[in-house]
């Protein structure tokens, strides 16, 4: 059912020119309102999207493919755009393209081709949001665990790229235990510190982490 919407306060030279306008366009003055409101709603929408970039730590692929179900119903019931970022043969991949999920990867999938990196992985967000239209985005990325596998110095400096430039919606780094055990506790803390908030999955269970810089008088304090 439409509304009427009255708008007040427009002076007579500025009714004249949008007259003068919607007769040149051949469309009513409503339209042209009708059609400001529209933009501006749409607009709003998006600048009110949150813009998260979790971090996810998890064993194995039989740890999260329960989180990874109960995500896809939060994300339909809150209309967020459905988007992962993998290889193509993986077993999460493939689960999450049979629940209708975007795949935004781009192909050939060669995750440890360092040099260009930034390049590659620019393009898939630029997918993504061209993808998503507006949408805020759920999107789970599984390329940077692969990336991490070959440089976790690399994998930071995407993280550091994207949290520069992030798109409107929730975006979870995923990482395996084994990856980041690999590296060094610079490293790690420099992950944490790059994301909104970091959770570890056991099992069935998810733990989020808190992570604070402290003196060693913290060791004597109960």
């Amino acid at each position: 059912m439409t509304k009427n919407l009255i708008v007040r306060g427009f002076d007579d030279d500025t009714h004249a020119e949008l007259s003068e306008r919607a007769r040149e366009k051949g469309v009513s003055i409503n339209s042209i309102v009708r059609d400001a409101v529209d933009g501006w709603l749409q607009k709003e929408k998006k600048s009110s999207a949150p813009k998260k970039h979790h971090l996810i730590i998890y064993d194995n692929d039989d740890s999260i493919i329960g989180m990874l179900k109960s995500m896809d119903g939060l994300a339909i019931d809150s209309s967020w755009y459905r988007c992962y970022i993998g290889a193509p043969e993986a077993r999460l991949s493939r689960y999450l393209g049979n629940l209708g999920w975007f795949d935004g990867t781009i192909l050939p999938y060669e995750p440890d081709k360092l040099y260009s990196a930034l390049k590659y992985c620019s393009a898939i967000i630029d997918k993504i949001a061209k993808n998503a239209k507006d949408r805020p985005v759920c999107c789970t990325d599984f390329l940077i665990n692969d990336i991490a596998k070959s440089s976790i110095k690399y994998a930071l400096s995407m993280e550091r790229t994207y949290d520069n430039d992030r798109i409107a919606g929730f975006m979870f780094c995923t990482y395996k235990t084994d990856t980041l055990l690999h590296g060094e506790i610079s490293s790690m803390v420099d992950l944490f510190e790059l994301h909104d908030q970091v959770f570890i999955v056991r099992e069935s269970d998810i733990y989020k982490l808190h992570i604070t810089k402290e003196s060693v008088h913290k060791f004597f304090l109960s």
